[in-house]
């Protein structure tokens, strides 16, 4: 994005007090950063129409700078600007306007701007219900037999994928001692663009994850050189695909039909646990930093979720 200049310093004031109130609240690094830039294109705007003075802000100018943009050319690749670019435009729109108000600056109306339209594919989000069948599903088949830690490596599977909320990768390089049972946290070491996390996990899900790493996943290691938290029959680090397997065995073992049909991956526990926290009224910012989002803007796409399912 190009630093655009902002001549007055009442802007240039504004600018970089956002960013500090962004930091202040707690947003990731990627957002304080980013955030401000999208600001500054406003700012700018303003300053091009011989417009400083911030007390005479209204909402039409919020308004008639988003209408603008959406008029704009994308230089780089042809057409206008896409609906996430918008969005992401919007969003900080949206947030310096809570700046301005809890700051005390200026008091204007809520922009009562929608959002663009999503055109990611559409995302697969079980239900509650659907989550129960699969830890449901574990129990009582070929229970006492050889397959029973298989059984309960599937359980702890469900609970890092949709009870903690990891990506694929994030799993697959989990080791033993990235679980820490007294504070009920998950360490992940290697997620998105290197980035660590901590992770808090419940009660039930400490339960799943205790019986499989001390009850059966010796049966499965026995070599105490190995690290990895999922291992195989073969005493080696269990591979995504491996994981997506055991997790299409558990689909084919319920009697639902619905659930059966739909396209579902690792991935979609995620998006499911995000939803289920979203729907129970957990904080967009809270569900952000239990995901490792960078910004609220890949968060943002499940309050669509959760919107289109009321409707």
């Amino acid at each position: 994005m190009k630093q655009l200049p902002l001549k007055s310093h009442t802007f240039q004031y504004l600018e970089k007090s956002f960013r500090e109130w962004l930091d202040i609240l707690g947003y990731a690094p990627t957002t304080v950063y980013g955030m401000p830039n999208y600001i500054r294109e406003f700012l700018h705007y303003l300053e091009s129409n011989n417009k400083t003075n911030l007390q005479s802000l209204e909402l039409t100018d919020f308004k008639a700078y988003y209408q603008q943009l959406k008029s704009r050319s994308n230089q780089r690749r042809g057409g206008g600007l896409s609906n996430a670019y918008l969005n992401k435009h919007l969003q900080a729109l949206l947030k310096f306007m809570d700046y301005l108000r809890q700051s005390g600056k200026i008091t204007l109306p809520y922009l009562n701007i929608n959002w663009e339209e999503n055109t990611r594919k559409e995302i697969t989000v079980l239900t509650i219900e659907e989550v129960k069948e699969l830890y449901k599903v574990t129990y009582g088949y070929n229970e006492n037999t050889k397959l029973e830690p298989l059984n309960a490596r599937d359980r702890a599977m469900l609970t890092v994928f949709y009870g903690c909320g990891l990506r694929r990768n994030e799993a697959y390089h989990l080791d033993l001692s990235d679980i820490n049972f007294d504070r009920q946290i998950l360490h992940v070491r290697k997620g998105k663009n290197y980035k660590e996390r901590f992770v808090p996990f419940n009660k039930t899900n400490a339960k799943h994850l205790q019986a499989y790493v001390y009850d059966w996943r010796p049966l499965l290691a026995k070599d105490k050189k190995e690290e990895a938290l999922f291992v195989t029959e073969r005493r080696k680090r269990m591979s995504s695909q491996s994981q997506l397997l055991r997790l299409k065995i558990l689909i084919q073992r319920t009697e639902n039909i619905a659930l059966k049909e739909k396209e579902i991956t690792l991935h979609t526990l995620r998006h499911s646990i995000a939803t289920h926290f979203l729907q129970q009224g957990m904080k967009l910012e809270s569900i952000a930093q239990f995901l490792g989002h960078s910004s609220l803007e890949s968060t943002q796409i499940y309050t669509h979720l959760t919107t289109s399912e009321s409707n």
